[in-house]
């Protein structure tokens, strides 16, 4: 009888490059530990080079050599070309894409009803067309070579609606917050792109999967866990690093033959 090939069966990162969008933000900086911390070489992009900077030099510190800061604006075409150039001529070519990087606009909890086109855009443009272009650089030298792996970070308000219930009195940092429209729309409007190009890129070695977070803990108001929580099968929000799990196993061997899919790290809330 064959024995299991390690490859299929290990989450083993070892020498390989990622390269991480939003690495500074909430669930960049836990994905860039855990992917260090399995051996991948990983460019931490990300738009506040100073904040970047320095978690990189702290992850470092514990992982020493595994993280690359790197600044750039992912709705730039040439900032692409640029991340692309400065990555295979530093490390060598990306294996793996993590299109993590969202935005947050100036008037973001705006009431839909008066919520301004030039927000609109400037979500659009950050979230959506900011990772049309990743997969657009990095995903089509991967299919000229024949592999790679792309994981797109999506949210629970890309695949169902909000509860509106669940913000009355919900705050954050002391500001009362909603889930607007233009993050629901950016986020479906993401999955779509990763099925298109699952299928598009199939007969070429790359493998394009998403991870849905449900919500996770990162300072909100008791009023908002706990109405939040309520709706939740397992009865809390998440943990950042409960989500790490999903993302190596897409990017890793493991999951070698799976493509066009999306894994819903939510507590069970879409069960409902």
């Amino acid at each position: 009888m064959k024995k299991p090939d390690p490859a299929k069966t290990q989450i083993d990162l070892n020498g390989k490059v990622v390269l991480l969008t939003g690495g500074a933000g909430i669930l960049g900086t836990r994905f860039a530990w855990s992917l260090a911390e399995k051996g991948a070489r990983v460019v931490m992009v990300d738009r506040d080079i100073d904040k970047a900077r320095t978690l990189a030099a702290e992850i470092n510190q514990d992982v020493p050599d595994s993280i690359v800061p790197l600044g750039a604006d992912i709705t730039s075409p040439k900032d692409w070309a640029d991340i692309k150039q400065t990555v295979e001529t530093d490390l060598g070519e990306v294996d793996i894409l993590i299109n993590n990087a969202a935005t947050k606009s100036p008037n973001f909890f705006e009431p839909f009803k008066t919520f301004s086109l030039e927000d609109w855009n400037l979500v659009m443009n950050v979230n959506t067309t900011g990772v049309m272009l990743g997969c657009q650089t990095i995903g089509s030298a991967m299919a000229e070579r024949g592999r790679g792996s792309i994981i797109n970070t999506l949210s629970i308000y890309g695949i169902v609606a909000p509860d509106q219930r669940v913000y009355e009195g919900s705050e954050y940092e002391g500001r009362a917050i909603n889930t607007p429209a233009v993050y629901s729309t950016s986020k479906a409007a993401v999955w779509g792109l990763t099925r298109y190009l699952a299928a598009y890129w199939g007969d070429k070695g790359v493998r394009v999967n998403a991870i849905t977070p449900g919500g996770v803990y990162s300072g909100q108001n008791k009023t908002f866990t706990d109405r939040y929580s309520a709706r939740v099968p397992l009865g809390r929000m998440a943990d950042g690093d409960e989500l790490c799990g999903a993302m190596l196993f897409l990017a890793s061997d493991t999951s070698s033959y799976i493509t066009g899919q999306n894994i819903v790290v939510d507590g069970g809330l879409t069960v409902w």
